[in-house]
């Protein structure tokens, strides 16, 4: 094999041959991109609010969980590079897919996003409020109706931003990111020494926990993976800037890989930390913040308010790179006429897609106020995590699936296409297919309602401008040679 990779060819839109509405080119740089990525997965917010959940589900093997559905997300993180290569688009998997499978197939990775975004919308804005009133009222920290209002008004704040610019929105994550990723850092190694050197209320580290062994059964392994998804979605919120990102065709899909390198050891080091240092009961209770309970523990009186303020920032820049994410996939949709056109036109000035910007907006607050009949903040976080799961897995999967098939004449080329053209997005694809399938069956109605059935939902507007004659529907192969 040769060590040669061809260069891809860069086509435009689908649609908008008059370049009238257009996003600000350049905004992002890529350094920029790399935190949008991290910010995206929020790793505060994730270790936060869904360790207790995976340490439910897979105990002691948590950690595996984490690295053995981290693997091929780094391939689906590659795969983003390789699509992005081949097409700078703001739809990102929604265009690629529909060009490298079948344009139904990319239809539904849009719509995949728009929904799981959307539902996020709740179990992140209900956080940002509690973890508000967690340092500045904690007797109300679990008062939903007060949670609601305080996380909507965060989150009309991050609209703001959104509306205002990339290079406004760029700013804010660097600001919030740093700040949230610092304390994380400064956190994880205290726990570290702490753990190695003196007393603790879990068991001893053990390297076993990052094999098999303490899974139960494949069910328990799948239960966890689907959980371990969720922890790390949102990293590609850089591909869907990639029209925004200077030198976009690489340096968007490069700071998608390095984000997800970068939450992973977050994620690892703060789970096994968890389970080290404190009790399983305490786990438990404190479950909708678990992280402010390890903060109490490693710095006691104010280690668990420097790891709230890290959740908050970290929530709060996750609601914003999720708009970023679920604006600029309708706009790429509106844009190629497979939602209303409204959605594909942007701002004269601010240059974003501010149509569809207020349209999420309108559509969340609904949600919020909707979210307060559901029951306790831990309920509602612990249904929106499984359900999002089922959609990642979904559209990951198919994206994965899409460099294969679209680079399939290089895969051969030389070990390197072998490798990260086809084998490691390869496994990416068939690991999140497989979780897909196989959860479906063990997950709660409600939670298979809202995860399929919100995605169901999408045909019916796929096949309304399928028939109007979208030229998104024309089959037009990705050229990457």
């Amino acid at each position: 094999m040769s060590n040669s990779t061809a260069t891809p060819q860069l086509p435009g839109p689908v649609s908008n041959p008059d370049g009238e509405h257009k996003l600000q080119s350049g905004a992002i740089s890529a350094a920029g991109s790399v935190v949008m990525a991290v910010a995206g997965s929020a790793p505060a917010y994730s270790i936060a609010a869904t360790t207790a959940a995976l340490i439910a589900a897979a105990g002691l093997a948590s950690p595996a969980a984490l690295l053995w559905c981290g693997i091929p997300m780094v391939g689906i993180a590659v795969a983003f590079a390789y699509l992005g290569k081949a097409e700078v688009n703001a739809g990102a998997a929604y265009s690629w897919v529909g060009r490298a499978l079948h344009p139904a197939l990319g239809f539904l990775c849009g719509w995949a996003l728009v929904i799981s975004a959307t539902i996020f919308m709740v179990a992140g804005s209900l956080p940002a409020g509690s973890m508000t009133l967690a340092l500045f009222s904690p007797e109300n920290a679990n008062n939903v109706p007060l949670s609601t209002g305080i996380g909507a008004i965060w989150f009309l704040v991050m609209v703001v931003c959104v509306m205002l610019g990339a290079t406004l929105t760029a700013r804010a994550q660097w600001i919030m990111s740093s700040i949230e990723v610092v304390i994380l850092v400064v956190f994880a190694l205290v726990a570290i020494i702490k753990a190695a050197t003196g007393a603790h209320a879990g068991p001893s580290f053990s390297w076993d926990w990052f094999g098999f062994g303490h899974f139960q059964g494949t069910g328990g392994f799948v239960a966890a993976a689907l959980i371990a998804a969720f922890y790390y979605w949102g990293w590609d919120v850089s591909a869907n800037l990639n029209e925004e990102t200077e030198n976009g065709h690489k340096n968007s899909g490069l700071g998608g890989i390095i984000g997800v390198v970068i939450v992973f050891l977050l994620f690892e080091v703060f789970t096994i930390g968890i389970n080290v240092m404190l009790p399983a009961a305490d786990i438990e209770a404190n479950s909708g913040n678990v992280l402010g309970a390890l903060g109490e523990v490693i710095w006691p009186g104010i280690g668990g308010k420097i790891l709230i303020v890290a959740v908050m920032l970290s929530t709060i820049a996750t609601l914003e790179t999720t708009l970023i994410q679920v604006t600029r996939s309708l706009f790429a949709m509106g844009r190629d006429k497979t939602l209303p056109a409204a959605f594909g036109k942007s701002h004269a000035k601010w240059r974003t897609p501010a149509f569809a910007t207020v349209v999420v907006a309108c559509v969340s607050l609904v949600l919020f106020i909707g979210s307060n009949f559901i029951g306790s903040i831990g309920d509602i976080l612990s249904a929106a995590i499984s359900s999002i799961g089922l959609q990642i897995a979904f559209y990951y999967c198919l994206a994965a699936l899409a460099v294969v098939v679209a680079y399939r004449k290089l895969i051969f080329k030389s070990w390197k296409n072998f490798i990260f053209i086809g084998l490691w997005p390869g496994v990416g694809a068939v690991f999140m297919g497989w979780i897909f399938v196989v959860s479906i069956p063990s997950l709660g109605g409600v939670v298979v309602a809202i995860g399929l059935g919100t995605l169901a939902l999408g045909l019916i507007p796929m096949a309304y401008y399928w028939r109007k004659g979208s030229s998104y529907f024309t089959r037009r192969p990705l050229n990457v040679s």
